[in-house]
């Protein structure tokens, strides 16, 4: 379906090559300040056109609130915004009616639908995904406000190079303490001093050199992003099929373009022994409780600990290359493919704040239950049981 969350529920409109794409997002708190300036950053980041290394379509994204604000600030009613689609080259595409592209959405939503958007990748186009950015962008506004959350994703590799010790593990089976000091310091100005989003200078260049190589070769490459999410708050998740983790896998891999989603030690922890992957409680210097290791990626149980959130998502080489291709036409003819459209030779720097988007949108949802959870809890009349670990007397949970 076209839309994402419960309370804080998000569905986004619009194709490829269609007049504009955009998003209904329901369910935002009203009172708070609120105007494009606040959604167009994020925006920019994600458009087309950006450097050498992303595609050439010329789109500006220049978001446009309809409704759902007055005076600057929410209503707590439905917003809706647009971003118009303004260099359109839908004959670019006429060929996708006698081929259906490889590794595209043609045939699938072909066969699917009985039809098909007849430019471009339609609803499977990355073009969707402005709606989902827009909508993280209201999220994360209201997250950092109301909670202090930071959310900050950025490139970790691209074909065979990779960031050093990301995800990483020493010959003794313990995750580099370098690794959990770059997730707590890790800041957007840093990610985005590079064209590549890759924070690491060394590792930045080597990217730019396959990703240049590539483009040169009429090819493309993929890579992964890994995201981190700093002081989400406590209790956050709902077990057992929606837990934390489990929305925010349902979340990643609904972008285009992903094959893979790793939480928290991931793949990796498998090869860990249980004593050392395992994550022991101790009080903190700043007097709160938490964990010695972050192993578990911030989520114990499918709630959040306190802990920061990270996780890193796959993405495929974009399936859209500038190279003749062949492969067979609907008819079961064997052809090719001409070259034609535009596209990145690698997706992964412009994912960056999508995968953002997608954590926030998560966040935000999840902060809400619980939101609707405690003050429920408030109703009730004080009853005598053991909550310690809550830091409140007994008969106090009301108040």
């Amino acid at each position: 379906m076209s839309s994402f969350g419960k309370i804080f529920r998000v569905t986004t409109f619009g194709e490829s090559h269609c007049k504009g794409v955009g998003a209904i997002i329901d369910g935002v708190p009203p009172g708070m300040a609120l105007t494009e300036t606040d959604i167009q950053p994020q925006l920019t980041r994600r458009r087309p056109g950006q450097s050498k290394l992303t595609t050439p379509r010329d789109e500006k994204d220049r978001v446009t609130i309809m409704s759902g604000t007055e005076f600057g600030v929410t209503l707590g009613t439905p917003i809706g915004i647009t971003v118009p689609n303004l260099d359109q080259r839908p004959h670019d595409y006429s060929e996708t009616d006698v081929y259906p592209r490889p590794s595209h959405a043609d045939y699938t939503y072909l066969q699917k639908y009985g039809l098909k958007a007849s430019s471009g990748g339609g609803r499977a186009s990355a073009r969707e995904t402005i709606g989902r950015v827009a909508a993280g962008a209201i999220a994360e506004k209201y997250l950092k406000e109301a909670f202090g959350v930071e959310i900050v994703a950025f490139t970790s590799s691209v074909g065979k190079v990779s960031m050093p010790f990301i995800h990483d593990i020493q010959e003794n089976d313990v995750v580099k303490p370098e690794f959990y000091d770059f997730l707590n310091s890790i800041d957007r100005d840093t990610v985005d001093a590079d064209i590549t989003r890759c924070p690491h200078q060394e590792t930045a260049e080597a990217i730019k050199q396959v990703i240049t190589q590539k483009s040169e070769e009429k090819d493309s490459i993929g890579g992964t992003v890994t995201c981190v999410i700093r002081r989400c708050p406590v209790g956050l998740g709902e077990p057992c099929f929606d837990k934390l983790e489990a929305i925010l896998a349902h979340a990643m891999l609904s972008i285009p373009a992903t094959k893979g989603f790793e939480f928290g030690s991931g793949f990796n922890g498998t090869t860990m022994p249980g004593h050392q992957h395992n994550d022991p409680f101790v009080r903190k210097e700043d007097g709160t409780f938490g964990t010695k290791t972050n192993h578990s990626g911030g989520v114990q149980g499918g709630i959040s600990n306190g802990e920061n959130i990270y996780f890193r998502v796959a993405f495929k080489p974009a399936a859209t290359i500038s190279r003749d291709q062949e492969t067979t036409s609907y008819d079961g003819v064997w052809g090719t493919l001409a070259a034609r459209g535009r596209h990145d030779p690698c997706v992964v720097p412009r994912a960056v704040p999508i995968v953002e988007s997608m954590a926030a949108l998560v966040i935000m949802d999840m902060a809400m239950q619980q939101e609707a959870r405690r003050s429920a809890i408030t109703r009730l009349p004080s009853i005598d049981i053991h909550h310690s670990l809550l830091g409140l007397p007994p008969k106090d949970l009301a108040k």
